[in-house]
């Protein structure tokens, strides 16, 4: 794995692992109920990871289904996101540790603009947004 590539998955594990413990407790912040599809050239996008960044606050995350379905999680078990404009983050990387001695890594499949150099942006609004990705491998 190269050091570019391992930097940005550790990004996302930080991400995430923030997203469990920041808030733990204490009031619920109002959210919207996030729900969608991602597509990579017009076909349903397996397996992604998608992390909604709030401009101030912690993300929500998912990962789609065999039909590129997903639906946001603010926490374990509480789905959504805060509402508010949010940075999108899309990557198709992966490393499945079943076998510990040998990893599998897949490789991502997307442009750096939907991920590291994400140019994504949407707006979460209170109550349920359905919220799609057209993505484009070219």
């Amino acid at each position: 794995m190269t050091f570019e590539l391992r930097s940005f998955c550790c990004f996302l594990l930080v991400v995430v692992c923030l997203g469990w413990t920041a808030g733990c407790g204490g009031d619920r912040l109002p959210l919207g109920r996030v729900t969608g599809t991602v597509t990579l050239d017009g076909q349903p996008l397996e397996r992604a990871e998608i992390v909604f960044q709030p401009e101030d606050g912690r993300p929500s995350y998912a990962k789609t289904d065999s039909q590129g379905s997903y639906e946001l999680m603010f926490g374990a078990d509480q789905p959504g996101a805060q509402i508010g404009r949010h940075r999108v983050m899309i990557t198709t990387f992966d490393v499945i540790t079943e076998d510990e001695e040998n990893p599998l890594e897949i490789p991502e499949r997307l442009p750096d603009r939907y991920h590291r150099n994400s140019e994504l942006v949407e707006e979460v609004q209170s109550g349920r947004n359905v919220i799609d990705f057209d993505l484009r491998s070219d």
